[in-house]
């Protein structure tokens, strides 16, 4: 039916129901549905490396919501060689780069590896969200025979692969050599290793090392020359063709992808069809997290916001709210924007629980909808604490003793809480953190007219002129000399302070944080 709503109405309901519809038009078996989400693990994993699991986890819940069985394939490549030296680690790992991070000591010694460090890192979040997954290393794939058919009908053609290769993106280099890394059985690296010739009858890869170019850097290679066997040897599928083998050997129907590999995933489905025979999955193409700079999120270049940073200072379900509000567009991603997905949870939280009201009935269920995978489709039975998150940093930076008792303390007296619980305690725990670590949170974005401007210029100089003055009357003053309706006035300085259109009352809060700090936030709003 036209208009009809899909599943709960979001993006992840629509993915799982073309999904299914393509699955049937393949006429596949659809008794267990699994998604996959590949796992970097030579560098530090940060929320976007988290989003790419957690959005297909999104698609298994909603895959299981219309009845279906699935399961998550949480898959770590941890044969792929270390590039570069993220930022913060020691110098030391410069010596290893361009080995498998599975076969890198972990530096700091918590972990039996550097990849399983990083691995371990991302699961850690999975966990703490509540992310439920199969997970598997290449190492062991590789080991245990799982790719072993797969990467031998790929390596019986390579010479057209690479011809297709060379066709589809431009790249020559698989025309040359085959789409295959050995370890270096003798300096165990992996990107110097050339693989030039296959012997199906023993099913051997015969390879030289030699010196390689690496980002803007050259590594040696040792000269070794020998050979490996695939099944159960050291060595691995590259990008361009490995994606199609996992698909094959694990029956994968869905993976997203970032739009970085898009030349990888155009020849992987052509792999997928054309060399081993099934059809790809379904994909979705989603663009990358940027810093608050605007920069790509560089596990390099160390301006990553891990899933731990996040959960030191907001909850998972806003982390998830993060995640599920969109796929589609690049976004900036800082832990400046934790107080506005706190808050916008609350919001979601009062559509759901019918205290707040949504005119439109396909977006109340979309939001609904939102609300409900935020929670991994279990939501609480009742509402939680509501407190401002912004509220709850401002006053967090007022009380550094005794913060949990004063800060309860005032929002009591606020009207805002009647007393202490552990939920609230835990989310002035966060607030508190953020106050820590975090000079300011990011301004409202808001348009505000000329007359408004110049009033709120009339009130930040009459908050520095009159300290000891009643912040409420200042308020009033301003909006009444500039021609503002109080009303308004006041929705658009809640907006300023605490990034909502309510909250206590204005002079008791402006008292409490400062006469001189809240001019100093109206300052970016205000005109002469």
């Amino acid at each position: 039916m036209a208009g009809a709503v899909i599943g709960r109405g979001t993006w992840i309901d629509k993915l799982a129901s073309e999904l299914l519809e393509r699955e049937r038009h393949l006429g596949r078996s659809l008794k267990r549905i699994v998604v996959e989400s590949g796992l970097g693990a030579s560098g530090v994993p940060h929320v976007g490396s988290l989003g790419d699991a957690a959005r297909s986890y999104g698609v298994k819940l909603a895959l299981e919501n219309m009845g279906y069985d699935s399961t998550l394939l949480a898959y770590s490549d941890d044969l792929d060689g270390l590039r570069k030296v993220p930022a913060g680690f020691p110098e030391s790992l410069e010596q290893e780069v361009a080995k498998p991070v599975s076969l890198i000591p972990d530096p700091f010694g918590c972990y039996d590896s550097y990849g399983s460090r990083m691995s371990g890192i991302l699961l850690d979040g999975l966990d703490r969200l509540g992310i439920q997954y199969e997970f598997r290393r290449a190492y062991d794939a590789y080991r245990d025979g799982l790719l072993t058919e797969q990467t031998h009908a790929i390596l019986s053609k390579a010479e057209r692969i690479g011809d297709a290769i060379q066709e589809m993106v431009g790249q020559d280099k698989y025309t040359r050599s085959l789409p295959y890394f050995a370890v270096c059985s003798n300096c165990q690296r992996i990107y110097t290793t050339e693989a030039y010739r296959y012997d199906p009858e023993s099913r051997s890869v015969m390879y030289r090392c030699g010196d390689a170019t690496i980002g803007t850097r050259t590594v040696r290679g040792c000269g070794h020359q020998g050979a490996v066997s695939i099944e159960g040897g050291l060595g691995k599928l590259a990008w361009k063709v490995e994606f199609a083998a996992r698909w094959s050997a694990f029956d994968v129907r869905f993976e997203a992808y970032g739009k970085d590999i898009m030349d990888s995933v155009q020849v992987n489905d052509w792999v997928a069809e054309e060399i081993l025979g099934t059809p790809p999955p379904h994909h979705v193409k989603y663009e990358m997290f940027l810093d608050s700079g605007g920069k790509k999120i560089s596990k390099s270049l160390g301006n990553v916001v891990t899933a731990q940073d996040w959960l030191g200072v907001g909850s998972p379900q806003s982390l998830l709210l993060l995640l599920y509000k969109r796929i589609k567009g690049a976004r900036h991603l800082g832990l400046q924007d934790v107080p506005s997905l706190m808050n916008e949870y609350n919001e979601l939280e009062d559509i759901y629980f019918g205290r707040a009201s949504v005119d439109n009935k396909e977006r109340e269920s979309r939001l609904r909808g939102l609300y409900e995978y935020a929670n991994l489709l279990r939501p609480p039975a009742r509402p939680g604490v509501h407190v401002n998150y912004t509220l709850l940093v401002e006053l967090a930076r007022i009380f550094l003793e005794e913060r949990q008792r004063r800060v309860t303390a005032k929002l009591v007296e606020y009207g805002i809480v009647e007393g202490a619980s552990p939920e609230l305690d835990d989310l002035i725990l966060m607030a508190g953190r953020f106050a820590d670590d975090h000079a300011e949170m990011e301004r409202p974005v808001m348009e505000v007219d000329e007359v408004s401007s110049a009033a709120l210029g009339r009130l930040a100089a009459s908050l520095r002129g009159n300290p000891d003055a009643d912040p409420q009357d200042l308020i009033y003053e301003a909006a009444k000399s500039g021609g503002v309706r109080p009303r308004d006035f006041f929705r658009m300085l809640y907006q300023i302070i605490l990034g909502t259109t309510r909250g206590p009352r204005l002079g008791p809060l402006i008292s409490d944080m400062g006469f001189e700090r809240v001019a100093g936030r109206i300052d970016g709003y205000a005109g002469g």
